[in-house]
């Protein structure tokens, strides 16, 4: 697997946010820096405050508990002004029951006694 230098950044920010929200501590950007500074691990400067700043009203435990969850399901797109209805369930039914009627119009030609190659 590569990493890239941005990635590793992020990675360690992130681990060092969850170390602070379990140890019950405020998340600031110097806290994250110095957690950063114990492992070794060196970063671009910018991502410790960027995420500090991302979760200064957040709140992480209820972030962490609905990592899976979605949102609500975005409602249908309507149709513009002027154009086309958006298609229903029922256009499709509706196909099926003129393919139907035409089935029905060619058995009858047949019935008749005449084909097309007779």
């Amino acid at each position: 697997i590569i990493r890239t230098t941005a990635s590793v950044s992020k990675l360690a920010c992130i681990n060092s946010v969850l170390i602070l929200h379990n140890d019950e501590a405020v998340v600031t950007e110097d806290k994250i820096n110095a957690l950063i500074k114990a492992t070794g691990i060196n970063i671009e400067p910018f991502w410790s405050g960027l995420i500090a700043k991302a979760l200064a009203n957040v709140n992480i435990g209820s972030l962490i508990c609905n990592v899976g969850a979605g949102g609500p399901a975005p409602a249908p797109a309507s149709a513009p002004a002027g154009g086309p209805a958006p298609a229903t369930a029922a256009a499709p039914a509706e196909e099926k029951k003129v393919e139907v009627k035409k089935e029905e119009s060619e058995e009858s030609d047949d019935d008749m006694g005449f084909g097309l190659f007779d």
